[in-house]
């Protein structure tokens, strides 16, 4: 609780709540523990207390946007990818509760896994009775996050803009493909392209086979003259 009070700078009071939060399916499986023992119904609520906040902070922040704009940028803001890479500079992460076998293979550091239990931490901590305190620190540490996404939203949105572009065109869907992986379970880099009519027009890797779709998607975008 020390820890993620640190982490948070908010005052943890109920510690069940966060040891629930911190802990994978994994532990609980391998103790026999009851499924409500995990962090996944906490998960359910946190997705939906970080949605809400998100949309307050947009709301506020773009007075002037369509609501179709902000629902594409908060769909981003909240993505597993988003979601992981501040979980993984916060430190987060490295509390994760696993099972042995799993924590040999660093399943605590996998994108799914490490947004999963930062959601759980935000419905630890909205049952706690910390909303006013818990939206200052959303506020705080996404807004880089949110200003980047609207700066250079053809990056963040491109596999939809390239499948306009294409549509209009001809009626055509591009077509991504796995080609490859690489490195331990626990850090994988995906290797995809995305074919347009029959031909390869771009390739990429990410850390998940979404996040190379997306970079593949930007390349193409840039290539064909989409953007």
């Amino acid at each position: 609780m020390k820890q993620v009070q640190d982490i948070f700078g908010i005052k943890t009071e109920k510690e069940e709540l966060y040891r629930k939060a911190l802990t994978h399916p994994s532990y609980t499986k391998e103790n026999n523990l009851d499924y409500n023992e995990s962090y996944e119904r906490l998960e359910f609520l946190g997705d939906a207390v970080l949605k809400l906040m998100i949309s307050d902070i947009l709301y506020k922040k773009y007075p002037s946007s369509a609501e179709g704009e902000l629902s594409k940028i908060r769909s981003i803001a909240v993505s597993d990818n988003t979601l992981s890479k501040i979980a993984e500079q916060t430190g987060l992460s490295n509390l994760i509760i696993t099972g042995r076998h799993d924590e040999k293979q660093g399943i605590k550091h996998l994108e799914s896994v490490t947004a999963c239990a930062f959601e759980a931490v935000l419905g630890a901590y909205y049952l706690d009775g910390k909303f006013k305190e818990l939206l200052e620190f959303v506020t705080k540490i996404f807004n880089p996050y949110i200003e980047e996404i609207r700066s250079n939203f053809g990056k963040y949105n491109a596999k939809a803009i390239l499948q306009e572009y294409t549509q209009g065109l001809t009626k055509e869907t591009p077509v991504y493909t796995l080609t490859g992986t690489k490195g331990p379970d626990h850090n994988k880099t995906f290797e995809v392209e995305v074919a347009y009519r029959g031909e390869i027009v771009a390739t990429a890797s990410g850390r998940s086979k979404k996040d190379a779709e997306q970079k593949a998607a930007y390349e193409a975008c840039l290539k064909l003259g989409a953007l």
